[in-house]
């Protein structure tokens, strides 16, 4: 089978040789007419599957497989054929490995070593795709779309590119690698195939066509903007042209002046005190003699007429009482550590007939525990007692808290 199909090839690969200007007029031209070459090699070439006719009544074209392959090949930039039916890959290599793993299974070695080589071809017939993919993308964005003459053109061929990017992202998340590595399980040959080399073109395709996106915005919106002015400025060539004798009106004297014309300079330069020179040295001293008698006008009138005198002593000793609240807080953790016992903080409240309000109590206890340092709160558990907000979703009301040791 091997045989017939090189010999098939061979003489395919002829054809194309042999008869290399008429697929070159035809894909240059887009179709060729019948009468226009040799009816023999037309015809060998429609047997071929080198040409087709679409409709009876129209010329001959190129396959698109043929078309592809010299759009390739030339790197022809109005190629903007991209393949992302990632679904259909992935498929394909699941369907391939299973294959091989049935063939280990049942000791068919010709068959395992088949599936394998037809799994790597795939794997990287996939990987190879979506990095002309990824290419072609960026020819087209390094040359600005200029396979298109016009502006709007322009931005439907980026709004084609976006769409293609977001397919191609959608559908290399169906990449489940979890997935893949049960499916390789322990064989060397699958993990390096599908964990390794698979997952390592995929991230890197990833990151790319993120940037590749981000570049596709950026110069959408420089589209755009050219767009607006474009028409703009063919808006007032078409106000010019029915309107020959316009003349723009004197804004100067309206009194209401445009913000476009109200730019005038400012009629006053802004200006600084220049302390090297000379010349104004007597008029610098006068500023800074006013400065000081100022200041010494500024004092207050009692300084000035009463005669005020200080005596320095010792400062006396003086103790701020702690916090009545922090002390019984504090005696509640030590009661909490003496008993080893879990301990609700108003049950404790009531139980020493204390007077504070529970709501400042439990506020108490709670900044108490979280005001300790780090190596004295792993010793304590604190637990708020309460249930949701029957209107606020999100919110917590705590009626009680609960303190252990850790």
């Amino acid at each position: 089978m091997s045989s017939n199909l090189h010999q098939a090839g061979v003489k395919l690969l002829k054809q194309l040789g042999r008869h290399a200007d008429v697929v070159m007029d035809a894909y240059l031209a887009g179709s060729i007419n019948d009468t226009a070459h040799d009816a023999g090699v037309i015809e060998k070439l429609k047997k071929s599957g080198i040409l087709w006719r679409p409709e009876p009544d129209q010329e001959l074209r190129l396959k698109r497989s043929v078309r592809a392959l010299l759009e390739e090949a030339l790197s022809d930039e109005r190629n903007r054929q991209i393949d992302a039916n990632v679904g259909s890959a992935l498929a394909t290599i699941k369907t391939l490995a299973d294959h091989y793993k049935e063939a280990r299974r049942d000791v068919d070695f010709s068959a395992a070593e088949a599936y394998l080589a037809d799994l790597n071809e795939h794997v990287y017939s996939f990987t190879d795709s979506l990095r002309y993919s990824i290419r072609v993308l960026w020819s087209r964005i390094n040359n600005e779309f200029g396979y298109v003459g016009t502006i709007s053109a322009k931005i439907r061929e980026n709004e084609l590119a976006q769409s293609q990017v977001s397919e191609l992202l959608n559908g290399l998340e169906m990449f489940q690698f979890s997935e893949l590595g049960e499916i390789a399980g322990d064989i060397r040959e699958l993990r390096r195939l599908l964990m390794t080399s698979l997952q390592e073109t995929l991230s890197q395709c990833t990151q790319e066509l993120s940037i590749v996106q981000a570049r596709l915005y950026e110069l959408l919106g420089r589209f755009r903007q050219i767009q607006g002015r474009t028409r703009l400025l063919k808006g007032w060539l078409l106000h010019t042209s029915m309107h020959p004798d316009y003349q723009p009106e004197n804004h100067v004297v309206h009194k209401a002046v445009p913000i476009l014309f109200n730019c005038a300079e400012a009629l006053i330069a802004p200006a600084s005190v220049d302390v090297s020179n000379p010349h104004h040295e007597l008029e610098l001293m006068s500023l800074v003699a006013q400065v000081k008698a100022i200041s010494r006008d500024s004092l207050p009138a009692v300084l000035r007429e009463h005669n005020v005198t200080f005596e320095m002593g010792d400062s006396e000793d003086f103790d701020i009482p702690e916090n009545p609240l922090k002390i019984a807080v504090d005696e509640y953790f030590c009661e909490v550590i003496d008993s080893g016992l879990r301990q609700s903080a108003l049950s404790y409240l009531q139980e020493k007939q204390l007077t504070w309000d529970a709501e400042s109590w439990l506020y108490q206890v709670i900044g108490g525990y979280e005001g300790l340092a780090d190596e004295h709160k792993n010793y304590f558990e604190l637990e708020p007692i309460g249930k949701p907000d029957p209107v606020y979703s999100g919110n917590f009301i705590i009626n009680d808290v609960e303190l252990w040791l850790a």
